[in-house]
């Protein structure tokens, strides 16, 4: 107990249990404020970026990822009004060029032939191109052989529509397969503690995999943020520092079938070695898990 006080101050106390389960001898902490979070347990960061400047045209730039990363009920609306709208206009245009070819006022005269065959009004068009697009064609309306901006406009519709069903449907997929959920059945401790572990003072805390399947290739990593003044004077408001939890040693590939205990050695080379207990209790900093890996199922 001498050597430990000497090594880590005064302010360390050395916890005990009795066998019976009477509990520990070390008195309930305060209970601190709660206070903002960089990160929330569930993940999300609450760190937002202002007067970048072009924000907006940098957004739209990268539209795909835009998308990805819009809430399910923007990217739904986004889905069906891009279809809607791309339905209409193509819609628009068989009807514009049956009305300027006169075909809707000679639709049902058997000696002429129409640019496409039984379409006499803007719904008989609009069905005509949903056939085309979806390739649910009955066979009642087609296109002929008199029409060369017909034939124009249906190979401005296949590339379109191609270009429309590759970016949405992209989108919705990768939104659709975002591990998002399966972060949910992993689970981690509610508390970290500090203890002795194999003669060496230890944080720890525990992560354990709720489904049956694996995680490939699963490494663990740690961030403290915290700010700091340089030595020059320049303060950083959210300085990261990694936090050993078996780099050296390979402990920070995980084996995950069961509930695991993650240790962080507090040594000289740990950014905790100079705090005490106290102050550790007053220190405003966070520490971040980053779990990594692959699940085999996908």
């Amino acid at each position: 107990m001498s050597a430990l006080r000497k090594k880590f101050g005064d302010d360390y106390q050395v916890v005990t249990t009795s066998s019976s389960g009477s509990g520990f001898n070390q008195p309930a902490p305060e209970k601190k404020k709660k206070r903002q979070r960089f990160v929330d347990k569930n993940g999300r960061c609450n760190v937002q970026h202002g007067n970048l400047g072009g924000e907006t045209s940098r957004y739209l730039s990268d539209l795909f990822t835009t998308l990805v990363d819009l809430k399910w009920r923007w990217n739904l609306f986004i889905f069906i009004l891009t279809y809607t709208v791309a339905w209409l206009f193509m819609a628009s245009m068989w009807w514009v060029i049956a009305y300027i070819r006169g075909d809707l006022n000679r639709a049902h005269d058997d000696k002429y032939t129409p640019c496409v065959a039984n379409v006499y009004n803007f719904p008989s068009a609009f069905l005509f191109f949903i056939e085309t697009e979806a390739t649910i064609g009955y066979g009642y309306r087609y296109i002929t052989d008199k029409c060369p901006e017909g034939i124009i406009l249906f190979l401005f519709q296949s590339i379109l529509g191609s270009i429309v069903d590759a970016f949405l449907i992209g989108c919705m997929f990768i939104k659709m397969s975002q591990p998002k959920k399966r972060a949910e059945t992993l689970m981690f401790s509610e508390h970290a503690a500090i203890s002795m572990r194999d003669g060496k003072l230890t944080l720890m805390f525990r992560v354990g995999n709720l489904r049956n399947s694996h995680m490939v290739s699963a490494q663990i990593r740690c961030k403290l943020l915290k700010s700091r003044q340089t030595p020059e004077g320049e303060f950083l408001p959210l300085d990261q520092l990694e936090l050993d939890v078996g780099f050296s040693t390979g402990a920070d590939q995980l084996f995950l079938v069961s509930p695991l205990t993650i240790c962080h050695v507090i040594d000289t080379k740990s950014p905790f070695y100079e705090l005490s207990q106290r102050s550790m209790q007053t220190e405003q900093f966070e520490i971040v898990v980053i779990l990594e890996g692959i699940v085999e199922t996908t």
